[in-house]
């Protein structure tokens, strides 16, 4: 099966409010196999948004649209995909009693407004709105395909696929067709996004199923092994030859998987290794001892840690010798060095860690430009 997703609402095309529907959609959609080759998003217009139903429709074999069912003027999805279609809108009564019961629960007078909720294309079915007042639509074409029409309100939009949308699909795609879309996360450190795809590019050309696809993060480079199997179990096992491989010739790089962030490895490994350590930070400004408390037992290896901006606090708190500082600086490898061993001794630690460096925007200079840090 192919699905397509169509964003609606003007305000994610002004950058107000931020998508994460589709984020969500994606998500559930590979967990049941399905393919997903487009996501677009359009503003609350009529026509435009019932040109990407006739495009979705020629692509894909389910389209689910996120947003404008509400009750107000701006709120055209239903009248759209009825375009697209040639339909009429109908009231359903069951949707309409279902929002009566919903403001009655409230105990608030319904506004006629929202009676505009109940209308749906012809042949459409209403899904069960547990969250809010507007229903969900099913519009099952004579084709075999299907659009599936969902609130924009995130709470609601989950409720409606957590419960109506998820089975649907599940029983269209039967025994014989359901499939799950798996991926696995490599993460590396201290490579380049070309380097790393000069270094493996045959790897990646050579599969078709797993693919792999690299993508740059923050300081770091990421891998991502995605297999289509007939359940999680069979995904893994595509996948494991093909991270081998990558492996052999990143291993040097490689430091975890999937969500971990380094902070999470760093301590694992002080965990296992029963080691602990103090830190002493300078421009980062307890960014760094943050970090490393955020993960959960951080008491077995973190203890201690300081901020030191000044050339004082760093002699008076972690022992910086002066004349140090005075002939190399305050961002400087000398430094840098002596602050780490000076918060080691003070806190008493196996390891001391320090940083000292530029943060910006101002204070660089040709010798020390912004952005020079010693760690």
């Amino acid at each position: 099966m192919i699905a397509e997703l169509i964003m609606v609402g003007t305000e994610l095309l002004l950058g107000e409010v931020i998508d994460t529907n589709s984020a969500y959609l994606a998500q559930r959609l590979a967990e049941l196999g399905v393919d997903l080759y487009y996501v677009s998003r359009v503003g609350d217009n009529r026509r435009r948004i019932a040109q990407l139903v006739n495009q979705a429709h020629q692509r894909a074999d389910l389209i689910i649209i996120s947003g404008g069912l509400g009750p107000t003027a701006d709120d055209l999805t239903k009248e759209a995909v009825a375009d697209a279609f040639g339909l009429e809108l109908v009231l359903c009564g069951e949707a309409l009693a279902e929002i009566e019961e919903h403001f009655r629960r409230l105990n608030r007078t319904m506004s006629e407004n929202n009676k505009r909720q109940a209308y749906l294309p012809a042949g459409g079915k209403a899904l069960s709105n547990p969250k809010g007042t507007a229903p969900g639509v099913l519009l099952e074409l004579p084709d075999g395909k299907a659009v599936i029409m969902l609130p924009g309100v995130p709470v609601e939009l989950k409720a409606i696929m957590e419960d109506s949308v998820i089975p649907y699909i599940q029983q269209k795609l039967g025994d014989e067709n359901r499939a799950v879309i798996y991926s696995k996360i490599l993460r590396f450190y201290g490579l380049g996004e070309s380097a790393i795809d000069n270094i493996v590019q045959d790897i990646i050309a050579a599969q078709t199923n797993p693919t792999i696809a690299p993508y740059a993060g923050s300081g770091e480079v990421r891998l991502r092994i995605t297999a289509k199997a007939a359940n999680e179990s069979e995904a893994l096992r595509l996948i494991e030859p093909v991270e081998r491989k990558l492996l052999d010739r990143l291993g040097p790089y490689f430091y975890g998987y999937g969500d971990e962030g380094l902070e999470v490895v760093a301590a694992r490994l002080l965990l296992s290794r029963k080691k602990t350590v103090a830190v002493a930070e300078s421009c980062t400004g307890g960014l760094i001892s943050h970090k490393l408390t955020n993960v959960p037992g951080s008491s077995g290896y973190y203890m201690q840690g300081a901020v030191t901006y000044s050339n004082a606090a760093k002699t008076a708190v972690l022992g910086v010798d002066s004349r140090l500082l005075e002939q190399f600086g305050a961002v400087s490898r000398q430094v840098a060095k002596a602050m780490a061993e000076g918060v080691r001794q003070w806190a008493g630690t196996d390891i001391g860690l320090a940083v000292t460096g530029i943060a910006g925007p101002g204070g660089g200079s040709a010798a020390k430009p912004v952005g020079l840090v010693y760690f």
